[in-house]
């Protein structure tokens, strides 16, 4: 199993645990594994429902800005992950419930916002600072969760909003206290896991048929755009100023 992330099974249930310190940011390897691991329990017969939370002080940072602005070549590499990792949780026919805590940021809104049930603990934040960081993306999956104008806010602004205006605009099945998340996912995922398989996979299958759109197409869609303002002096100096801790400074590559 990747030092990013475990799993353990029981009751028909797969805990997929992410703990990546310090902030939960995948590499590029990361990522890929993360889809693997997912399209594994989505094929294993003996399971029903798959809950993925995170150790530490959040959910998910999304990738691993450091990485990027070291390599920024690898972009196309962490982009076939997150995909592929997307793809895994709202493509496969096992429901698939995200718990999260604490700051949920782009590719944490990729997986919250692929996944069929989400809630949170009362201090979660949801936002997508991919501007702010030279990138694009999550904004499909962010759209899944939140009215249209609402994300357009947030990824403009890079502004998150907390658990309470989560769960207000009906992104959120529940909030509840950081200490009883595991055993809240856990719940709902037990009633998930005591009825019929068959009619479960059905169920998904044909709620993923009605949704409005292709949401891995919408994705491919903004990932082009990713790729494309990674080739900006504009996208290295914001990476280049997050990784060095100092304001970004456009003045010589304006646009």
């Amino acid at each position: 199993m990747s030092q990013q992330f475990w799993t353990r099974t029981q009751d028909r249930i797969a805990e997929l645990v992410i703990e990546s310190p310090p902030v939960n940011a995948l590499d590029s390897v990361g990522w890929r594994e993360l889809a693997r691991c997912i399209d594994t329990l989505q094929a294993d017969p003996e399971l029903r429902v798959i809950v993925i939370r995170a150790e530490g002080r959040g959910f998910c940072a999304g990738v691993d800005i450091k990485e990027l602005q070291r390599h920024p070549e690898r972009i196309t590499e962490v982009n076939a992950g997150n995909w592929d990792t997307f793809r895994a949780i709202h493509r496969g026919l096992k429901p698939v419930i995200a718990a999260a805590h604490g700051y949920v940021l782009g590719g944490g809104i990729g997986v919250c916002g692929s996944s069929d049930i989400v809630l949170c603990s009362e201090d979660a934040t949801f936002g997508v600072p991919e501007v702010d960081r030279g990138a694009l993306g999550a904004g499909a999956h962010l759209q899944r969760m939140f009215p249209l104008q609402k994300v357009r806010h947030m990824y403009f602004t890079g502004e998150p909003i907390d658990a309470a205006e989560a769960w207000r605009l009906g992104a959120i099945e529940k909030v509840v206290p950081t200490a009883a998340l595991r055993d809240e996912a856990m719940a709902i995922a037990a009633k998930i896991a005591a009825k019929s398989g068959t009619m479960i996979r059905l169920a998904k299958e044909s709620l993923n048929g009605i949704e409005d759109g292709d949401l891995e197409q919408k994705y491919r869609w903004e990932q082009g755009f990713t790729a494309q303002a990674y080739m900006t002096a504009e996208s290295q100096e914001t990476r280049d100023a997050f990784v060095q801790k100092r304001a970004v400074d456009f003045s010589q590559n304006e646009g």
